[in-house]
Order: structure tokens, then C-alpha cells, then sequence
């Protein structure tokens, strides 16, 4: 594969350097002499509808970023991602997310083979899977249906299907409710088992090598919880291990490919669903990962989902750039970064529903483009990644919006909303969504053209107080809206965000697939654990700050 571009080397980037200079954005200047900026700056992908007419560019600054798209070959390192070329170079495997969501029939190939069959066959046995749950016919042990299915992964095999399951709620089904534990601390195993009734409760392993230490510790507190509760309730007997393992077996299920070691734990290998090394953790939740969320809303209701995904990778893959919305928000995003100097980016989504969906963004973007080398081994040459972050409004309104209006700090903002609610409900013959939205409309209005002092004034504030009251404006934003809150539109809204990440990646030279830099803690966390045990040896090979912190937990620990 050929070595990146310095995006810095190109004429576009340094045009845009110029550019940077002298550049004093001016959006009340800019909608004042242009009625058009609205219409042109705002365009439509699948089902979403995309303002960025707020965002901090002029039509030089926009040039030049489709220019550099260009002279770094956006468009054909999109071409080799679509066709099963081995972009993630680090560690020699294709980028096929995308194939996950192809339609039935369609043709991608991995190395000669065409992948499309496979994928369809995998979720073909998570519907069969799925359809026996929610129907009754699958039972535990005792021969009660299932009530409650527990996922239990982390990173991408967590993050995905909770965020998908909490924005998908009206669209489960009533008495089927899902868990998900991810989290080694002891404290997620215990609330998250708390007032079960084991032998309605059902456990999704998700782990692709089934040697996550996370996943695998609290798979096996799981199935100590759930052993030992069906001893309780009489339903098994202590000390008979076929019976335990017809318990396991009717009660376990695994999301792995390591068919041997999903045996040895005691789940039908018949009951493992698979995936492939050219899908990422982040990028799975289209995957058997979300085998838990196909429970929840069904399998035709994920095919909605799955088809949202296709139809922004469509627009992705073949709107020119100057019309592609991913394209597009990627590139700004790379013109806030390095030439404005935002550190952070905001997400904010104007539906509860959404509440998770940040913490998914966290991990794709930062995972994906948080790091210092390109995908040559060379030193990056610009500023990568930003911190993403955001809490749903109105919440975040009454909290972090004061930093985003009159701060000194730039927080480019994402504002996703839906012109109709899950929910419609009235208070005292007013629409609360209309209310809701009137937040959402008046936050990036304020953001954009702020208040001078003059209009201060005008109100009637006291002279000493006008400075604090002054909002400067220019703040940048992106408003997001869609009729309503679907499967189809959630897939839409994610398949958006992969593709920014790409656009910035492509940009920037990294591979955005590979996430090296988790590695090092895990590593280093399985070599202090004898430390922490007490192996004298261990605990003097740490660092002296380590070695105090472990003293200082082996005091106070109580037993």
C-alpha cells in the first residue's frame, strides 16, 4: 500500500494555513450578505437532514478543504475500504464493516472470497436465536421462558448494543428486558444480577477471542450467580455436574469465534455466534455483537437498522464531496482541529433515547484516530483526534453550555433532534416537544450570532453588568435532524459518524482501525496482580509511586 500524504506537504493545506492568518469568522456578517448560506450550506443523506451552515467556514475555507481532500486521496482510500483492501495496515487485515450491513445477494470480497453469504448466514442464526427468546420457545432449564438477557462484554461488544438498546427502547418488547455488564469492578456483576430470577435470565458471552479478562471473569461470576441461585430455588442439585451443565448450556450463549474455549466453559458451541477479524470492536454493533440487540427489537426491526447503515454508506461511498455529509463534517472537524485550535467536540443530542450515545462516539473516534504515528510508522505531522464528549439536552443546558457560549476554550457542537417524539405529550394544552425543541433551535442560534452589547443595552442592563452579559458568538455547530427516532435512523446516524472518523483519519495518514494503545495496560495490569497479592518480588519490580499506592491498599483492605 502506498505511504500516506503529509497532508501538511500539499498545496491545499498550506493555502488553508494562509487562510488561517487572517481569518476572523464573522457568521452574523456572512448570513447577513449571503440569504442563501442556509439553503447552500445544508443538505440531506438518507433520512437526515444536516445544517452547517453554523460552522466556521467561508467558501475559501471550504475550497480548499475539498481540495485537500483530494491531494490526500480521499476518495480512493474510500474505494479501497469498500472493496476488502487490507487498509489496516498495522495489523494486516481488511476494513469491511460495512459489508456487515450489505443486502442479501450483494457481492464483497476478502481475499478472493466473497463475504457477503457468510454474514448472511451468521445473522440468520441470531434471528432463529433471537425469534425462539422473544417468542417463548427458547426456556431455561426449568422450562420457563426467558425474562431477562444479560450482555456481557466491553469496549465495542458493550458500548454498541447498550447505546442501541437504550435509543431503540419503544421498540422492545414488553416483558423482555435487557442488562449489560462490562465492568471488572465486582459492583456491575452484583446491581446488574440484583432481584433476577435465574431461572428466567439468560447471559449473551460476548468476547470474539473468549479471553477477555473482563468478559471472562464476569462470565464466570455470572454463572457462579446463576448456579448458585438455581441450587437455591431447588431447580438443580449441588454436586450434579450434568445437571450444572444443562444449566450453563440452556442459560449461556457466546458471541466468539474460539469454539473451544466457548466449550470449555460449558455453552453449546452450537450456540456461538461468529464474526470476522476484518470487523473492530467499535465498529460491531452491526455484528453477532449485537445479538442482544436483535432480542430487544426483533430481527425485522434490526434489518431496518442494518438497512439505515447501507443507505449512509451509499451516500458516503457515492455523493461528490462537495454534497457528501460525511465528507463534509469530517473535513471541518480536520479545519477546527488544526487551524482553529478546538480540542474537544460536543454531542448533543436532543432526545433522551440518545442518552449513551457520546459515551459510543468516545470510543470510535478516540480509539480510532487518537494516535501519534501514521500508518507508515512515521510521526504525525498535524494534530490528531479531538475529545468527544456531551450529555443530552437539556441536561447539559443547565450544566457545560455556560463554557460553550462565554468560555475561552472553542467546543465545535453536534445538535441532533427529531421533528416528532417518541412520546407526545401535552402540558396544559402546550406540545412539550415544541418546547423542547424551541431549546434546540435557540442554542445554536445563540451559539452562532450571540448578543452584542448594544443589544445588552437596549434591554435596559445596568452599564456594569453588560460585559458579562455580552455572548460573543461564533461558536460553531452542526444541527442533525430527522423525522423521528428509528432503527433506520439510529443505523443512519451511526454509519455518519464511521465515516467522519474515516474522512479524518484518510486526512490526517493514521490507521484509524487499529487501537495499539490499549494494549499496554492490560498488560501491565496482569503483571502487578501478584504485586497486589502480596509476591514480595513482584511488588518490587513496580515503580515506587506504584509500589506506595499497593501499600497503601493492602493497609486499609478489609476481609
Amino acid at each position: 500500500m502506498a505511504h500516506p500524504v503529509d497532508p501538511t506537504t500539499t498545496s491545499a493545506w498550506q493555502a488553508l494555513d494562509r487562510v488561517q492568518e487572517t481569518f476572523e469568522p464573522d457568521l452574523r456578517g456572512w448570513f447577513a450578505a449571503d440569504a442563501d448560506r442556509a439553503r447552500r450550506l445544508t443538505f440531506d443523506a438518507a433520512d437526515l437532514h444536516v445544517d452547517l451552515s453554523k460552522n466556521l467556514l467561508d467558501d475559501q475555507v471550504l475550497r480548499h478543504l475539498l481540495e485537500l481532500a483530494g491531494q490526500v486521496g480521499l476518495e480512493e482510500r474510500r474505494e479501497s475500504m469498500f472493496t476488502g483492501e487490507r487498509i489496516n495496515v498495522t495489523e494486516r487485515r481488511a476494513v469491511l464493516h460495512t459489508a456487515l450491513r450489505a443486502a442479501e445477494g450483494a457481492h464483497v470480497e476478502v481475499d478472493g472470497k466473497d463475504v457477503v453469504p457468510e454474514v448472511r448466514e451468521v445473522l440468520h442464526q441470531v434471528y432463529d436465536f433471537a425469534t425462539k427468546i422473544r417468542s417463548g420457545e427458547w426456556t431455561g432449564v426449568t422450562g420457563k421462558p426467558i425474562k431477562t438477557v444479560v450482555n456481557i462484554g466491553i469496549g465495542g461488544s458493550d458500548l454498541g448494543p447498550v447505546m442501541a438498546y437504550e435509543a431503540l427502547k419503544p421498540y422492545g418488547q414488553e416483558g423482555l428486558e435487557l442488562r449489560f455488564i462490562s465492568n471488572i469492578d465486582p459492583t456491575d456483576v452484583h446491581e446488574k444480577t440484583a432481584y433476577l430470577d435465574p431461572e428466567q435470565t439468560l447471559f449473551i458471552v460476548a468476547s470474539k477471542t473468549f479471553t477477555t479478562l473482563e468478559t471472562l471473569t464476569n462470565a464466570r461470576l455470572a454463572k457462579k450467580w446463576l448456579l448458585d441461585g438455581l441450587i437455591k430455588h431447588g431447580a438443580i442439585h449441588e454436586g450434579d455436574s450434568d445437571q450444572a451443565l444443562n444449566a450453563i448450556a440452556r442459560h449461556f450463549v457466546a458471541v466468539s469465534t474460539a469454539l473451544d474455549k466457548v466449550a470449555e466453559f460449558g455453552i453449546d458451541p452450537a450456540n456461538a455466534f461468529g464474526f470476522w477479524d476484518w470487523v473492530g470492536g467499535r465498529y460491531s454493533v452491526d455484528s453477532a455483537i449485537g445479538t442482544s440487540l436483535v432480542v430487544a427489537i426483533g430481527p425485522e426491526r434490526f434489518e431496518e437498522f442494518l438497512g439505515g447503515m447501507r443507505a449512509m454508506d451509499e451516500h458516503f461511498r457515492t455523493a461528490p464531496l462537495e454534497r457528501n455529509v460525511p465528507a463534509l463534517m469530517g473535513l471541518i472537524n480536520v479545519w477546527n482541529v488544526n487551524f482553529l485550535g478546538a480540542e474537544t467536540h460536543a454531542v448533543l443530542p436532543y432526545a433522551q433515547y440518545l442518552h449513551r450515545f457520546p459515551a459510543y462516539l468516545q470510543q470510535l473516534t478516540m480509539e480510532s484516530n487518537g494516535k501519534s504515528v501514521r500508518y507508515d510508522g512515521a510521526p504525525v505531522t498535524t494534530e490528531t483526534g479531538e475529545v468527544f464528549w456531551g450529555e443530552p439536552g437539556t441536561n447539559g443546558q443547565h450544566a457545560f453550555y455556560q463554557l460553550i457560549h462565554q468560555g475561552t476554550r472553542l467546543v465545535p457542537a453536534d445538535f441532533i433532534a427529531f421533528a416528532n417524539p417518541c412520546h407526545a405529550l401535552q402540558d396544559g394544552g402546550q406540545d412539550v416537544h415544541e418546547l423542547f425543541l424551541a431549546n434546540f433551535f435557540a442554542q445554536t442560534a445563540a451559539l452562532a450570532f450571540g448578543k452584542t452589547a448594544d443589544e445588552v443595552r437596549a434591554e435596559g442592563t445596568e452599564e456594569t453588568l453588560v460585559s458579562a452579559r455580552v455572548f460573543e458568538g461564533n461558536r460553531p455547530s452542526t444541527s442533525i435532524m430527522a423525522p423521528r427516532l428509528t432503527p433506520s435512523t439510529l443505523g443512519q446516524l451511526i454509519a455518519l459518524y464511521e465515516h467522519i472518523t474515516f474522512v479524518q483519519g484518510v486526512v490526517w495518514g493514521i490507521d484509524s482501525f487499529d487501537q495499539w494503545g490499549v494494549e499496554l495496560g492490560k498488560k501491565l495490569a496482569q503483571e502487578v496482580g501478584p504485586a497486589i497479592e502480596g509476591d514480595a518480588d513482584a511488588l518490587a519490580q513496580q515503580d515506587p509511586s506504584t509500589r506506595e499506592l499497593i501499600g497503601y491498599y493492602r493497609s486499609q483492605r478489609t476481609r
